[in-house]
């Protein structure tokens, strides 16, 4: 686990090379918008939704990405399957990637759900709120950002892809800018778009903040100069 640096200390330590987790949400699917589809399986992208993750693949093909990980579930896998192939990847599942278990909710529609007293703490204060027969958000908060920084640790100066889903970026992005968790509902996280975290620091603790969030169009070649430089002849 990365250990985040304490403000104010000065304690020598080595320097780690700075590393970019990219949060990319999977495409449109049928469903997106209409249901909780949660960890059930077989939901697959939509024509929209392919069209989307080749446009995510253009949009990072500038980008020196050394390692792409992916959701176990298919639709956020088919949205990395453009990014493996234009950078000749091998792409790499990362169980805490995975969408927030629903549980007895999963595959019900939302316009169902929001008439539930029990949405009410879904929205207001999620901290509090257990899915029925599922996970909490505060378990899936912590699940992501570990998965996140187990990533980061494991990639130390490079840029990396992560393909995973609405709430559980949006939970990160919550979580890497200091926000409450019971706000992160006021984050927006569209379909196909992303969001990158940078990790920075020395060995005795690393600090984390975020870079974009909810990126939607044009090319993130830039990224490459967050990457270390090559020492002078």
């Amino acid at each position: 686990m990365l250990h985040v640096m304490k403000p104010g200390s000065h304690a020598a330590a080595e320097k780690i090379p700075s590393t970019v987790v990219l949060l990319i949400r999977h495409g449109q699917t049928p469903t997106t918008g209409q249901v909780l589809p949660g960890q059930a399986p077989s939901l697959h992208l939509s024509d929209k939704g392919e069209e989307q993750a080749r446009e995510v693949a253009q949009r990072l093909a500038e980008v020196p990405i050394s390692a792409i990980y992916s959701s176990p579930m298919e639709r956020a896998q088919e949205t990395a399957a453009p990014t493996v192939s234009v950078h000749g990847l091998e792409l790499k599942v990362e169980p805490g990637l995975i969408e927030c278990d629903f549980g007895e909710w999963t595959g019900r529609k939302l316009s169902e759900l929001n008439t539930l007293e029990e949405w009410k703490a879904v929205q207001k204060t999620p901290s509090t709120f257990r899915f029925p027969g599922g996970e909490s958000f505060v378990e899936m908060q912590d699940r992501m950002v570990a998965a996140i920084g187990n990533i980061a640790q494991q990639h130390p100066g490079e840029i990396v892809a992560a393909f995973s889903h609405a709430d559980t970026i949006k939970a990160a992005v919550a979580h890497f800018v200091g926000t409450p968790l019971d706000s992160f509902q006021r984050i927006f996280i569209d379909t196909a778009s992303i969001s990158a975290v940078e990790f920075t620091g020395k060995s005795s603790g690393v600090s984390s903040h975020m870079l974009l969030t909810n990126s939607r169009t044009g090319s993130l070649g830039y990224l490459r100069d967050k990457l270390p430089k090559a020492p002078q002849s």
